[in-house]
């Protein structure tokens, strides 16, 4: 299980589900240099494309309340799984389109078409699968438990 602290920015009670806490994760670096000069590479990135707070929902088995910091996890696998999905489906897909269309008609052109093609068929095939119910279930962090390390475990308050 990787795990993240987070800390809780509001609660949804759905009907029929449990509920859902849309969660802030808390950036930690490990060497502390970003946003420094020097360092890893990092920061220059960070600097360009701005380093952004991440929001996203959580299912809250443990009914923490808004302002409390929280430990969130998900599995090694399906994380493993996520990566394939995203970067495999699309490259094979393009890597077919290139080759059929290379099959078809043997000019450099076509198969630039066809890998073009095959990459918007592999794009588009992720985004389906990703909008099915099965996999938002079983691929979203949940919330394991609060975070004792936090200065103040209880609540935090948003000003």
């Amino acid at each position: 299980m990787i795990e993240q602290h987070a800390i809780i920015l509001a609660i949804e009670t759905p009907v029929e589900r449990p509920a859902v806490a849309t969660i802030e994760v808390v950036r930690r670096t490990a060497c502390g240099l970003c946003g420094k000069t020097r360092g890893c590479g990092n920061a220059f990135w960070g600097k360009l494309f701005g380093h952004k707070d991440v929001s996203l929902k959580a299912e809250n088995t443990i009914n923490a309340k808004v302002g409390q910091s929280v430990i969130v996890g998900i599995e090694e696998k399906a994380l493993l799984k996520s990566a394939l999905l995203l970067y495999i489906a699309p490259l094979a897909t393009m890597l077919f389109g290139a080759i059929l269309a290379s099959k078809v008609s043997p000019s450099d052109l076509s198969a630039m078409v066809g890998a073009v093609a095959g990459l918007l068929v592999g794009f588009f095939w992720v985004k389906a699968h990703v909008a099915g119910r099965v996999y938002y279930q079983n691929y979203q962090p949940k919330i394991l438990r609060l975070d004792n390390a936090a200065p103040d475990s209880e609540t935090i308050t948003f000003q």
